[in-house]
């Protein structure tokens, strides 16, 4: 996923903080977030995570699916709300910040969602990143439009050993997601 990039914009505490705010404080899993404007009109974000404990079931272990979602959403917020507001998609330049805060949460939906589990993934301290590769304006006809958007994204830890057998091998995750923002300003 690494592309030559135009410009790096380090972590906006306050715009993470704000993003974050509809989750539960147990659910914010997501530390710091670098966005990246790449080359070819493109954006993406590689983020820091912790999980200290599951918000749903006993100990795993590991990284399962439900939070591998949970923190793309909270990447995908955050890299889109970075981009808004430095001014770095021109799908997304005649949104503002407070287009997003409305949109957020009822108007941007994952229309398809794909994860492919390479290694276990400590969810004690892991990375990640997503890119998006592309973003389209469609209105079909007679209908309101939509952006579509098409994303990659991977999780890895630092452990060295992802599946505790000794070998080296640290924990990796990734896939792709679709998104739809309706109801676009």
């Amino acid at each position: 996923m690494t592309t030559p990039f135009v410009a790096e914009h380090p972590t906006d505490l306050d715009l993470l903080a704000r993003v974050l705010t509809p989750y539960k404080a147990h659910c914010t899993y997501l530390r710091s977030a670098v966005v990246v404007a790449e080359s070819a009109g493109q954006a993406a974000v590689r983020g820091e995570f912790v999980i200290p404990e599951s918000c749903y079931i006993d100990d795993t272990g590991h990284l399962n699916s439900v939070e591998v979602n949970i923190c793309y959403n909270q990447m995908m917020y955050y890299l889109v709300a970075k981009s808004i507001k430095e001014g770095l998609l021109t799908e997304f330049e005649s949104w503002t910040l407070d287009d997003f805060w409305e949109h957020q949460l009822p108007d941007i939906l994952i229309a398809r969602f794909a994860a492919n589990f390479r290694r276990p993934v400590n969810p004690r301290a892991f990375s990640g990143e997503m890119q998006l590769r592309s973003v389209k304006r469609r209105a079909p006809a007679g209908e309101k439009p939509f952006l579509y958007v098409d994303t990659a994204f991977r999780y890895w830890d630092g452990d060295g050993d992802g599946d505790g057998d000794g070998d080296g091998d640290a924990g990796r995750c990734d896939g792709e997601a679709t998104l739809a923002f309706i109801n676009v300003p």
